[in-house]
């Protein structure tokens, strides 16, 4: 009976700069720096630990275009721990380390296989005489919108065929379209498996055959919460198996706790400390995003001491810590609630405001002192339509909330 193994990875983003965390204490900042390598060296030892024919690694390798050398030597001295466990490596790269980059090169061990910019093959004859068509394309440019999948043609001749996208399932709003899709289109190649690549959240989009989203591995900021990993894959004649490996050395989480119970300042500090003792994860860090709700507090200065002295007191002992759970983001949501349909009612302003709020179209304006700036211009010009909307959002109740206090 033939059979085949390999690990399916994707969305590595190497060297990944971690924006906005320099605030973090020294040991944590440089901690979550190195994640993305710490994350690679996990995929590697998981690749030997297991013995798999091969790897597959489905776009986005790097960060950037330019692709650090940083990074790259990283990466190579990973690929040679593979090449001396006789492991191939298949790469396709995505929208972020497209082939049209300007980076210094470092040539990679002979065990690692690219893909072109046009839809290709690559033949594997395993150790125990299997015969695997691998299929995929590398993107030439950073944005490729064309119907990629329309190129993948199954080729005679092999015991198993995997194809490798780096892609957008049609419909997907929150990504941009690349390489578009349908999970139709591939079911109709035949192939025994899809490794896909670009979507940062784990996602299974059809079991036979298996149609996997990996997700990244290892989170980068608040939206990519959770566990983060590779699949390690097993296909036969007959069978299949797919299990999930965790390779995420940070990790992002956020929570809303109920805090209506607390009756003083002590009551809170204790529910935040036993809500941050169950995040905690051995050998991880976790970077916690924590909102408390329904706070009142009968004692004003203990009220007060929400906004500050409470964070200040949840972080002491987590510098420490190897198992950290740093809290990045802390808001605190008192009990007494803003009812935006009483005050449109009480005030002609309020509507005004909701409404200008609501057809509000001039974010790039808002937003140009920060566009202007070159470090500022590098990562606000990416914000997608959601990311416009939660700043919209975010402002609102900033204003509303100062305006309700005064």
């Amino acid at each position: 009976m033939k059979r085949i193994s390999f690990i399916h990875a994707a969305d590595l983003h190497l060297d990944s700069p971690m924006v906005g965390l320099k605030y973090l204490p020294q040991d944590i900042f440089t901690r979550v720096k190195e994640s993305t390598f710490a994350a690679l060296k996990k995929v590697t030892e998981a690749a030997i630990l297991h013995q798999v024919d091969f790897v597959i690694l489905a776009g986005d390798l790097f960060d950037g275009e330019d692709r650090s050398l940083r990074a790259q030597s990283r990466f190579r001295t990973e690929m040679l721990k593979l090449a001396e466990n006789g492991i191939q490596v298949y790469v396709i790269h995505g929208n972020h380390d497209h082939l049209n980059g300007s980076w210094v090169h470092l040539n990679m061990p002979a065990n690692v296989h690219v893909f072109n910019s046009e839809v290709e093959s690559k033949v594997l004859q395993t150790k125990n005489g299997a015969i695997v068509h691998l299929y995929g394309f590398s993107y030439p440019t950073r944005h490729v919108y064309d119907r990629k999948i329309d190129d993948y043609r199954k080729k005679d001749g092999a015991d198993f065929h995997i194809g490798i996208l780096h892609g957008n399932e049609s419909g997907g709003a929150e990504h941009d379209n690349y390489a578009p899709f349908s999970v139709s289109d591939l079911h109709k190649k035949e192939f025994d498996y899809w490794a896909l690549g670009h979507i940062h959240k784990r996602a299974v989009l059809s079991e036979s055959p298996p149609i996997i989203y990996p997700g990244n591995i290892q989170g980068r900021n608040k939206k990519e919460t959770g566990m983060k990993g590779i699949y390690l894959v097993t296909l036969t004649d007959l069978d299949k198996k797919i299990n999930f490996i965790e390779t995420a050395d940070i990790i992002w989480e956020e929570t809303v706790v109920d805090a209506s119970a607390a009756e003083n300042f002590l009551d809170v500090l204790q529910l935040c400390q036993t809500t941050i003792n169950s995040f905690r994860r051995e050998q991880k860090g976790t970077l916690l995003s924590l909102s408390l709700k329904n706070i009142v507090l009968a004692d004003e200065r203990e009220q007060r001491s929400l906004n500050g002295e409470l964070l200040e007191l949840l972080l002491e002992n987590e510098k420490e810590e190897d198992s950290f759970v740093w809290i990045v983001d802390l808001t605190v949501i008192e009990g007494q609630q803003i009812d935006k349909e009483q005050l449109k009612r009480d005030a002609n302003f309020y509507a005004e405001l909701f409404e200008t709020i609501e057809n509000y179209a001039d974010i790039d304006q808002a937003l140009a002192p920060l566009l202007e700036h070159q470090l500022g211009r590098k990562y606000i010009s990416q914000l997608s339509t959601a990311d416009q909307k939660e700043l919209i959002n975010k402002a609102e109740k900033l204003l509303l909330e100062l305006l309700y206090q005064s």
